[in-house]
């Protein structure tokens, strides 16, 4: 999620920043983490090159207390210096309860996060870490699952399939980068496989001459399956018009971008247990306001992905921006990500 999950893959072309998803199975209690959640201090156990640019960070907690538990498809934010907040998936399974461990790869157009950590962050170093957000759940008791995945997309999709080899549970990925030495993972991912022929599949660009045909993959997928897409938004798009047929619980997707997308239209929020209200112009965001205000407000992506900035909506319509709610959690009104979106009514009263 955020600035290091840009895409190692040349068969869709990379966007620049952040991911986070839009699920249509995930209920608002699956993926709601409390804006004052506290923050965890964790200590970098290790950084790993797993990739030509892409490093896989261990956290530990830097004093010995139990982590919060997580579920398949989570990400933590990393509270980095200069005011930085990034989000990243965890690669581990839930069963690993000691520690998280994220992927982070080396943006070239990294806005700090990606580089920072490539260029500066080291073993041992203390960070502030918010607890395990998931945006992104596996469906673990699906008759079967199959991913697709992009580049540093196989990030989330890792800790999916490390849980569904916990339960036994039978699972296919096809996996897509540019080359063998820009994709993540490749000599676990070559073990799993070992085990059970068959279930993972690899394009590498420079080997086939082409993008991956996700259409035609697709197709062999059975109707009953739960489906997963985590990369660019061009890879995104075909893997939506290859799943029209299927249930619309069973397709999830996790994006790497933003809509870039602002309110259109002038209104007034209320926050109704700070007793405050302010005026929101067409063109700004709700976060705008209220940091402008001296209202503290959680954030990452700042571009309605990551799902940091969640909010609870009391009264009124939204105006929904985001890439991370489903299309059933937008018309049930009752959750809006204030980096965004904003209001079709005139007032919009929030949980805050």
């Amino acid at each position: 999620m955020s600035e290091g999950l840009t895409l190692g893959s040349g068969a869709f072309a990379p966007d620049p920043v952040t991911h986070i998803e839009e699920a249509g199975a995930a209920s608002v209690s699956e993926h709601h983490t409390p804006a004052d959640a506290k923050a965890l201090t964790m200590r970098v156990a290790s950084i790993t090159l797993v990739a030509e640019t892409i490093r896989a960070i261990e956290l530990v907690s830097a004093d010995g207390s139990p982590l919060p538990p997580f579920s398949a498809g989570a990400h933590i934010n990393l509270k980095l210096p200069g005011d930085l907040s990034r989000s990243y998936s965890l690669t581990n399974g839930p069963e690993t309860t000691d520690r998280y461990i994220v992927a982070v790869n080396r943006d070239a157009a990294s806005r700090g996060g990606s580089a920072y950590i490539a260029e500066q962050l080291k073993v041992g170093d203390v960070l502030p870490v918010d607890p395990p957000h998931n945006t992104f759940p596996l469906v673990d008791d699906a008759e079967t699952s199959a991913f697709f995945a992009g580049g540093i997309g196989i990030t989330p999709m890792l800790a999916m399939i490390r849980r569904l080899e916990s339960l036994g549970k039978p699972w296919k990925l096809f996996y897509a980068a540019r080359n063998r030495s820009s994709a993540a993972f490749v000599a676990e991912l070559e073990a799993l496989d070992a085990a059970a022929p068959g279930r993972v599949h690899f394009h590498f660009d420079d080997v086939e001459g082409k993008v991956m045909p996700l259409l035609k993959l697709a197709v062999g997928i059975p109707k009953a399956a739960h489906v997963y897409c985590c990369g660019p938004s061009r890879m995104i798009e075909t893997f939506k018009a290859s799943a029209g047929w299927r249930p619309e619980d069973n397709v999830h997707v996790e994006h790497f971008a933003g809509t870039n997308a602002k309110p259109t239209s002038d209104f007034t929020v209320a926050l109704k247990r700070q007793g405050k209200e302010f005026f929101v112009k067409a063109g700004e965001s709700i976060m705008d306001v209220l940091e402008a205000n001296g209202v503290p407000v959680a954030h990452s992506c700042r571009e309605g992905v990551c799902g940091t900035c969640e909010t609870v909506v009391l009264e009124g319509e939204c105006d929904h921006k985001d890439n991370v709610l489903s299309t059933r959690e937008k018309d049930s009104n009752k959750l809006i990500m204030i980096c965004c979106s904003g209001a079709k009514s005139g007032r919009l009263v929030l949980d805050l």
